[in-house]
């Protein structure tokens, strides 16, 4: 396995910080990496966009982006208010399969949620994931509302045949609420996938080094790291 797609159940929940872990173990491992942003939006030309943040913290090998809209919209909404081309599923799955001949890892991130839309004809990051038959992590908030959205995910990739990697906290509190504390437990089952990690709050603002020396910490051992869901489980149960 080389490609992951990183997804989530909306926009604003971590997938960048948990794409950044994600390639800050993989290249402390010793594996190159490179991350691939189809469609960023909300952000003018020049300006340090997601792929570029996941290589400033991981130390990642590169980053790439295939197209670029100022407003923070859904990226087919985004491209067609820009007068731009939209970033098809076709042309995330063949710029991710060129990577992946060069790289030992190539991190996917999508924009927003699973389903949302790139292009006119309604392609989204889930059909670029069944062209490449790679798997798809889930970044999900920690508190109230996540079981629905993360079940609605699961089930959209269960129903295109798409493999479900697993779920990770984007962003754990470091004050959690019962919600959240409970909420441990009963993602993995409203997911159907293991539960592979919690981000604390505040990671991304930690400055490289020690972003690259806590990412592991953060991250089971499926995506290379030594979080134990158990333990963490136990230590928050309410």
């Amino acid at each position: 396995m080389n490609v992951i797609v990183v997804s989530g159940t909306g926009t604003e929940i971590g997938k960048t910080i948990v794409t950044a872990a994600v390639a800050a173990v993989a290249t402390a491992q010793g594996r190159s990496v490179a991350v691939l942003k189809p469609a960023q939006t909300g952000l003018a030309p020049g300006e340090r966009g997601d792929a570029d943040e996941v290589v400033r913290l991981s130390g990642a090998r590169t980053s790439a982006e295939l197209g670029r809209y100022p407003e923070p919209l859904a990226p087919a909404t985004a491209a067609r208010r820009a007068g731009a081309a939209p970033v098809g599923p076709r042309e995330v799955a063949e710029a991710a399969a060129k990577l992946a001949a060069e790289y030992d890892l190539v991190l996917v991130e999508g924009a927003g949620g699973l389903l949302v839309r790139f292009d006119e004809e309604g392609g989204t990051l889930a059909d670029a994931a069944r062209l490449l038959g790679a798997p798809v992590l889930v970044v999900t908030p920690a508190g109230l509302g996540t079981l629905n959205a993360t079940a609605l995910t699961a089930e959209a990739l269960a129903a295109r045949g798409i493999e479900q990697l697993g779920v990770v906290i984007g962003s754990w509190p470091a004050a959690p609420d019962l919600a959240a504390r409970c909420n441990l437990a009963d993602l993995p089952e409203a997911a159907g996938a293991p539960l592979l990690g919690a981000v604390p709050e505040g990671a991304g603002g930690l400055d490289p080094a020690a972003f690259r020396a806590r990412a592991g910490e953060w991250l089971a051992p499926a995506l290379g790291g030594v979080w134990d869901a158990e333990g963490f489980a136990a230590r928050a149960r309410p």
